[in-house]
């Protein structure tokens, strides 16, 4: 018995401080940001496409005063902020394009990218368009790609993030199931609504195994948009907008302060 209750004290002080040591580590970049900035990287979920309000100056890659990096640049105030992110980006976008405000002092840079690489528009394109079999072949296709190509083209961007910002604290986000299963709802077919959902979590699993490589934090927002998915009657995504076909499948502003934002403060 006695050795049982040092057991349970040694479980209980070791889990406790396990917690303690997280959420050090959870207001590590936080920290890192206030003194060295904060540098926000990737594709159309990180520049606020489909939340609106977006900064004119930024173009074609629609940053949006609503988007989940600019609201925490406001909550948190690094000593600078550099919105990077663009709509459209794949891995040689970022590459190519965003990594100048990467420097030795940068303290925090969280990026999503992956789902332009691996035919996200294509494939939602597909689906809305063609019928179950052929959802299913193009979602098998981007899982081919997923396994095959994009590990390695996320290294190479991974690598350049490190190289660049040796200091930084940086946080790979990942995307969100798009609907919510198991209910009527008008649109796409129970089949195609799983297929879609599946290659989500596929496409979530590669993007944490590879951030994991590098020894970056992995924020998962399937969490916190469980319940808001499309077809859940309360969504943060919109669904197939044809007047403006571009914010299909993206947040809403709700979905960037509701679903990404809190995630990054949890991972940062």
């Amino acid at each position: 018995m006695r050795r049982s209750r040092i057991a349970v004290f040694v479980s209980s002080f070791l889990l406790a401080a396990g917690a303690a040591l997280t959420g050090a580590g959870s207001a590590h970049g936080a920290q890192l940001a206030a003194e060295g900035g904060y540098v926000a990287l990737g594709d159309s979920y990180s520049s606020g496409v489909g939340a609106g309000s977006y900064i004119s100056s930024s173009g074609d890659c629609k940053r949006s005063t609503k988007a989940f990096p600019y609201l925490w640049n406001a909550a948190h105030t690094p000593t600078s902020f550099s919105f990077a992110a663009c709509s459209g980006a794949r891995t040689g976008d970022v590459l190519a394009g965003q990594l100048a405000p990467l420097n030795s002092s940068t303290g925090l840079v969280s990026i999503t990218v992956g789902g332009n690489d691996a035919g996200f528009a294509d494939v939602m394109t597909t689906c809305v368009t063609g019928s179950d079999s052929t959802c299913v072949n193009r979602i098998n296709t981007a899982r081919a790609y997923v396994d095959s190509t994009l590990p390695g083209k996320l290294d190479s961007v991974y690598s350049a993030i490190r190289s660049k910002a040796p200091a930084a604290h940086v946080v790979v986000i990942g995307y969100p199931r798009f609907y919510k299963v198991g209910t009527t709802c008008l649109g796409l077919s129970e089949t195609k609504r799983i297929a879609i959902n599946n290659a989500s979590d596929h496409l979530n699993t590669a993007l944490a195994k590879r951030a994991a490589a590098h020894g970056f934090a992995f924020g998962d927002v399937r969490t916190t948009f469980t319940g808001h998915e499309i077809c859940s009657g309360n969504s943060w995504l919109h669904s197939v907008n044809w007047l403006n076909i571009g914010e299909s499948y993206h947040p809403t502003a709700a979905g960037q302060s509701g679903g990404y934002l809190p995630v990054l403060n949890s991972a940062a």
